[in-house]
């Protein structure tokens, strides 16, 4: 890239090296690939054959990064592992947000529920190393509620959180059969119910539009 730069009366030109954007390591680009399919298409429906394939790589190369195929589903269920993000909102609206990110979330034409379960579900609960990462996520989604509660001064903070969580985990296995974004603001209007009978005061509800099914997103777990 060149600049024209004035020095005098006169202009010079200046040559300057843009740097281009690093190329994801081979092993992210593995792992980005098993993310996607296995997300998509299931884990056990997709091999390391058409995660090597779909990369344009052998399987000796893969195996390279990741020995196994339990050790790439670890890898992919960790890379899935946000912790919640940090708010300076109200702790009560933070609370209801969380309903109102899952109903977009459920919008996405690539929405296939919560990574998680879905693991366990297809390879069972004695896949411990599946079961301790999914438990994980799960326990951390629901203190995460609980710290929340407390600051409302809720007294019975963690049986709350608990009920919070099968809120959530509820709105996301109805939105699958039903395939309606709305049962996550369904659950919201519950999670409020549960909010001031716990003696939250909450702001009254103005009821969004209804949701449709959009174009494919690339997210996080739910």
């Amino acid at each position: 890239m060149r600049i024209d730069t004035a020095v005098k009366g006169r202009i010079t030109q200046v040559c300057v090296k843009m740097s281009s954007p690093e190329k994801p390591s081979m092993k992210e680009r593995i792992l980005e690939t098993a993310d996607r399919l296995f997300y998509l298409q299931g884990i056990r429906a997709v091999g390391v054959d058409t995660i090597a394939a779909e990369i344009g790589i052998s399987k000796r190369t893969l195996y390279n990064h990741f020995p196994s195929k339990d050790e790439l589903i670890s890898a992919y269920l960790s890379r899935r592992f946000h912790k919640a993000p940090v708010s300076d909102k109200p702790p009560a609206q933070q609370i209801l947000g969380t309903f109102d990110s899952l109903e977009r979330r459920f919008a996405s034409r690539d929405f296939r529920g919560c990574p998680f379960v879905n693991a366990v579900a297809e390879l069972g609960p004695d896949d411990r190393a599946v079961k301790k990462i999914a438990v994980a996520f799960k326990e951390s989604r629901r203190v995460w509620f609980r710290d929340l509660l407390k600051q409302l001064d809720v007294a019975d903070a963690d049986a709350l959180a608990t009920q919070l969580t099968l809120l959530v985990d509820g709105s996301i296995s109805q939105d699958l059969v039903r395939d309606d974004p709305s049962m996550a603001r369904a659950a919201k209007e519950a999670a409020r119910v549960l909010l001031r009978n716990a003696g939250v005061r909450v702001d009254n509800h103005t009821p969004s539009s209804p949701r449709k099914r959009g174009p494919i997103r690339r997210a996080g777990a739910v």
